[in-house]
């Protein structure tokens, strides 16, 4: 199935709030990427914009995950002196 992401995604109108019910619709659609899958695919993308893409992708990727490593090093609690230099 090629929209399984779909399946139990239902976004409730509250108090005649269409506005609101779009706004939280945008926000699941843009956290799971399929707006920008969709906007990717609307234009054909040239097999070198393809690959410039991909690579800053998983460039992107990495350094995130690296950044998130090293916060969690820092904010770790079992640290001798968890605020170097303050008495």
């Amino acid at each position: 199935m090629r929209h399984a992401r779909f399946i139990a995604r239902t976004v409730f109108v509250q108090n005649n709030d269409v506005e609101a019910a779009c706004r939280v619709l945008n926000r699941i659609l843009g956290k799971e990427g399929i707006l920008d899958q969709f906007r990717r695919t609307r234009f054909y993308e040239k097999p070198f914009q393809f690959r410039r893409r991909i690579n800053f992708e998983k460039c992107k990727a990495i350094y995130n995950e690296d950044m998130d490593r090293k916060i969690q090093f820092v904010l770790r609690k079992n640290r001798a002196d968890p605020y170097p230099g303050c008495q």
